[in-house]
């Protein structure tokens, strides 16, 4: 573990009693964790994963990811929000380092600990809105849907499609400001877990895209190597709180039964929590591996090995927490045990891409040779 990592993980370890203390307020009433926020900036966590050249932490993917799984512990809303702005970093730092624009997004964001906000996994292949070309560039309206911290964000990294007379549809890549004219942040995050998030949906009404903003054009509906690349680094770190998410149902569960009698029934559904943990560690281990500090080579075969993982980790970790609440009894649906809003939570695992079923579609067609989207046969 490198010195920075060293200092963040101790970060994590002073802040995190505090965060876990505020966890069951934030989630009864569904409110952002804006403190938390507002501590984890004063710490830089937001620039942690910046090249130290650039002026941030210098953290590698793999400490990065860590840390997630850490935070998680204490407070798993604060964990996934984080993670969502630390995976639009690590792929800033991907193309950085392999020589592709990035730079400028690096330095502004260690040196103002700038917030981004994602709005991929709604978006994917398709994405959603719509673009109209207009003088200098476009005129983007449409409703951007679980944009994790949206209510402390700066940027906002996003797509729409354009579609003109004549020419092939495509997908426009570009940020918005969250303060541009025309954005507006709905009220509409009151949902069965995450609740602290602060996942509300974003709604772009004509807000003005320049043409110089505009980071990628891709047709719509088709593969593309973005998607290679954003999955290659993305899908360990926001999969790294629900990992650290079921590591706490496990705690929580061991301590309820250890001053128990080990009968035949508590001894076998301990050892069931365990190997469901102890699967769902070993796939995010090896979505770690592929990653590999960014020194992957992205692929549709690296996309596929990674998204088959996440399924396994997202069935994993689900598996455990209800594992956990079989062992505890009747004591677990109490809120006051905490196990409760922890499985709440670990079933917004299944909602990241790809959601299982897509994923056995995804990994179906790659192994017939096919392109990873399109017509299947009914």
């Amino acid at each position: 573990m490198t010195t920075n990592a060293q200092r963040f993980t101790e970060a994590v370890h002073t802040l995190g009693p505090i965060f876990a203390e505020r966890a069951a307020k934030h989630d009864r009433e569904g409110s952002f964790v804006a403190e938390n926020y507002r501590e984890l900036k004063e710490q830089r966590f937001f620039s942690m994963s910046v090249p130290s050249e650039l002026g941030g932490g210098g953290l590698t993917h793999r400490e990065t990811a860590d840390i997630l799984r850490e935070l998680a512990h204490y407070c798993p809303s604060t964990a996934l929000t984080l993670s969502m702005h630390m995976h639009l970093v690590a792929a800033t730092v991907f193309r950085h380092l392999h020589g592709q624009p990035g730079e400028a997004l690096l330095r502004k964001i260690a040196t103002s600990e700038l917030v981004l906000v994602s709005t991929g996994a709604g978006d994917w292949i398709d994405s959603v809105g719509r673009a109209e070309r207009t003088a200098g560039g476009y005129r983007v309206s449409g409703v951007k849907r679980f944009c994790s911290g949206a209510q402390a964000g700066d940027l906002l990294i996003t797509s729409a499609p354009l579609d003109e007379p004549g020419h092939e549809p495509e997908v426009l890549h570009f940020p918005v400001p969250l303060k541009a004219e025309g954005v507006r942040l709905r009220d509409d995050w009151d949902t069965l877990g995450m609740r602290a998030t602060g996942s509300q949906s974003v709604e772009l009404e004509n807000v003005f895209v320049p043409e110089e903003t505009v980071a990628l054009h891709r047709p719509r509906g088709k593969w593309h190597r973005v998607w290679d690349v954003v999955i290659g680094v993305a899908a360990p770190l926001y999969m790294a709180p629900y990992l650290g998410t079921a590591e706490q149902a496990v705690a929580i569960a061991r301590q309820k039964v250890r001053g128990r009698a080990p009968d035949a029934v508590t001894l076998m559904t301990l050892g069931e929590m365990e190997n469901q943990l102890t699967l769902a560690q070993m796939a995010w281990r090896e979505m770690v591996e592929l990653t590999n500090d960014f020194a992957l080579e992205p692929s549709i075969e690296l996309s596929n090995r990674m998204l088959i993982r996440k399924t396994l980790l997202a069935n994993a970790v689900r598996a455990t927490v209800e594992k956990a609440i079989e062992l505890c009894g009747g004591s677990a649906f109490f809120r006051n045990v905490g196990l409760e809003r922890l499985f709440r939570d670990l079933q917004a695992a299944t909602f990241h891409p790809l959601p299982e079923k897509k994923q056995l579609l995804f990994t179906g067609r790659v192994a017939l040779g096919l392109s990873p989207v399109g017509e299947t046969a009914g």
